[in-house]
């Protein structure tokens, strides 16, 4: 019997069988995976495939290295955030550290995306508005 979900409008890609059902177990995507993905999907050459992805992660990185915000709609966003210095410990001699400042690339989930990897978050939010 098929198992009927909303997708909210993300690609087929992205929707179906999963990860952990191929492999037979808890394993994630690699970017290899991606590739040989996208090379089924759009019948194309596993090189034109590597073009794509690497394309769409060196055009990632550029925005983000701009500091500029991505956001893909049904997926989520990504952005730079800044940390502040702080001291942190060395763990193997419990000394004091000096962490400078720093840039990390944050992800904010869509909604969408948050009600596909928990379907009772969506269940849930839909009665409280009510």
């Amino acid at each position: 019997m098929p198992v009927y979900r909303r997708t909210f409008g993300l690609p087929a890609l992205f929707i179906g069988e999963s990860v952990y059902a191929e492999s037979g177990g808890l394993t994630g995507m690699i970017k290899a995976d991606l590739m040989e993905k996208v090379t089924r999907l759009g019948d194309l050459t596993l090189s034109d495939s590597e073009v794509i992805v690497e394309t769409i992660f060196n055009s990632m990185i550029a925005v983000l290295q701009g500091g500029d915000k991505i956001e893909i709609r049904g997926f989520g966003s990504f952005r730079i955030r800044q940390r502040n210095p702080r001291i942190g410990r060395n763990p193997k001699t419990g000394e004091r550290v000096e962490v400078p400042a720093k840039a990390v690339a944050y992800f904010k989930p869509s909604r969408e995306l948050r009600y596909l990897i928990n379907p009772g978050e969506a269940n849930k939010s839909s009665t409280a508005n009510l």
